[in-house]
């Protein structure tokens, strides 16, 4: 692969590591929603969908009317795929830097404040005040937890509800002096981070000409 199409390719992903190693030596949980996890990953991997499928199936009959153009028209239409796949989601929340054994307890209070009928069934949650039925679903490798929606009758309002007083329980809670193996997590999603990043400006300037070459050749402007 040319330089420039493995810039292309890798460098989003440089910056959805380091940015995610960041979040992981915070000391505290953050939580985003299902919309924004998705969209970023979206972004992590527009890179690599651009150079591969997208090119591929780019058709080279616009490319004589349209010129450079057409990459713009490949990217709205990866970012209308991305929305669509975001719009079909069931609603979700990813709570990052956090175990379940930590999460539980939090919720628990939490869901009682917000609704006294709530009722837990194993890691299932439902709310009727709030409209809201959910189960949790862990995921040790990147210490985070994920509440997602069970079922398609969900009240869009409860869950941003849910999402503002969970985001306010946890505000005050501190995970790292207490799991020190979350500087583990930060540590190697940085450094992967890095390396990429080093890899990348390396193969840039062992050969600026050849990039500028690729960089001529992908855009489809060279005469």
């Amino acid at each position: 692969m040319d330089p420039f199409r493995f810039c292309v390719a890798l460098g989003p992903l440089a910056v959805y590591c380091l940015l995610l190693g960041g979040v992981h030596l915070t000391r505290r949980p953050l939580v985003v929603s299902g919309v924004r996890d998705t969209a970023a990953l979206g972004v992590a991997a527009a890179g690599l969908v651009l150079v591969g499928p997208v090119e591929m199936l780019i058709p080279y009959a616009s490319v004589a009317v349209f010129g450079a153009s057409v990459w713009l028209f490949m990217l709205t239409l990866y970012a209308l795929v991305v929305v669509l796949v975001v719009l079909m989601m069931r609603p979700r929340l990813v709570v990052y830097n956090i175990t379940m054994e930590q999460l539980r307890p939090i919720l628990a209070e939490l869901v009682q404040q917000l609704d006294e009928e709530a009722r837990w069934a194993g890691d299932g949650l439902f709310l009727p005040s709030l409209g809201v039925q959910l189960h949790l679903e862990s995921f040790p490798a990147l210490r985070n937890v994920s509440l997602v929606a069970s079922g398609h009758k969900q009240n869009f309002l409860g869950w941003r509800r849910l999402e503002q007083a969970l985001r306010t329980a946890l505000a005050e809670n501190e995970t790292l002096a207490e799991n020190p193996r979350v500087w583990k997590v930060g540590l190697t999603l940085l450094v992967a981070g890095f390396l990429i990043s080093l890899v990348l400006l390396t193969r840039v300037a062992s050969n600026p000409q050849a990039v500028a070459q690729s960089v001529l050749e992908m855009l489809h402007l060279e005469q």
